[in-house]
């Protein structure tokens, strides 16, 4: 019995030591001094079975051991608790000699920063603004806008359907035929958004970008209203001598329609690779909107004209900021947003 007291004692002695954390020292207590399995309650229940004449010394032993093993214990969990105690006042002191930290501020998105400046733009020109839901149904971003059954972008591999009503819109011009519905003309709209198409995502193309869409219509609007709205607003948001040109184009909400291109914002128009070097640049689509589009809405296509026109936000956040990859505006990357 007493050499298992003294077997005890050092198995004891090399776990303290071993021990490096407050959770270690628990475990230690536990594994010699808990009631169901500790060394040392084993050692006590085993000294009924020790002869009379021997239990006063194995009992004294014994007693010494459990007083030694449970102040060594003691003293080592004191000394735990003194030093997290210590790393704790450490940790919440304030050292006044060191510098002081500046405080970081959040900034705005450039994708943000551009749909606001475009916005206000447009403001100045009496254009009321209106996002617009971004689940949509088939009508008023299909079939409103003149989409026949069979057009191409009602294609479940262009668009990302819901249920059999409902999808995720595909451009902003959803807001014109909403608006025309509900208000009776003269009016002018802009709507700036998310839009989603089943797209891959590569350098240029994204499935959710941002997009802008105008539109006005009034008594009397012709295409020469479009042209003056829109070299206006290029030469606002880029620079005062980027150069516009229109191209004849094809939508199916507009007639005429065209494509406009800027001259090259980072080589001025005299060719480089961004402008595959023919110093150019598509930027938008617009057009007179089609007179079926207005009858869909209930107006009268002889007495009311409109033009409309859709850009990207992210485009022009590319142009603008000098970004040759779209997924650079997408994976906020710390780095790029606190330069803005």
């Amino acid at each position: 019995m007493l050499d298992s007291i003294r077997k005890t004692e050092q198995e004891f002695d090399v776990a303290l030591a071993a021990a490096a954390s407050h959770a270690d020292l628990e475990a230690l207590r536990v594994r010699f001094f808990g009631r169901k399995g500790g060394a040392v309650h084993a050692l006590f229940a085993e000294l009924k079975a020790v002869p009379a004449e021997r239990k006063k010394e194995v009992g004294e032993a014994l007693n010494q051991l459990r007083d030694s093993l449970e102040a060594r214990l003691r003293e080592k969990l004191d000394a735990s608790a003194a030093e997290e105690n210590a790393r704790k006042q450490a940790r919440s002191s304030i050292d006044v000699t060191l510098p002081g930290r500046t405080p970081s501020f959040g900034s705005l998105h450039p994708i943000t920063i551009v749909r606001r400046e475009i916005e206000q733009i447009f403001r100045e020109m009496a254009y009321s603004i209106d996002p617009g839901p971004e689940v949509e149904t088939d009508w008023y971003n299909f079939e409103g806008l003149n989409f026949t059954p069979d057009h191409p972008a009602r294609d479940t591999q262009d668009t990302f359907y819901l249920g059999p009503e409902l999808l995720l819109r595909t451009h902003t011009s959803n807001v014109q035929i909403r608006t025309m519905e509900k208000a009776a003309p003269p009016f002018k709209v802009l709507s700036a958004g998310r839009v989603y198409r089943r797209d891959e995502i590569t350098l240029r193309r994204s499935p959710m970008f941002h997009q802008v869409e105008g539109f006005f219509v009034d008594r009397g609007v012709h295409f020469g209203h479009l042209r003056g709205t829109l070299e206006h607003f290029m030469r606002r948001v880029f620079s005062p001598d980027t150069e516009v040109r229109f191209r004849p184009s094809y939508f199916p909400f507009t007639e005429p329609s065209a494509e406009v291109d800027i001259s090259c914002p980072f080589c001025h128009g005299k060719g480089c690779g961004t402008c595959s070097k023919t110093g150019w640049m598509e930027i938008l689509g617009c057009g007179m909107i089609h007179p079926q589009v207005l009858r869909n809405c209930g107006i009268d296509a002889n007495e009311w004209s409109g033009f409309a026109f859709g850009l990207g936000i992210d485009r022009v956040a590319m142009i603008k900021f000098g970004m040759p990859n779209i997924r650079t505006l997408f994976e906020n990357d710390l780095r790029v947003l606190r330069q803005f």
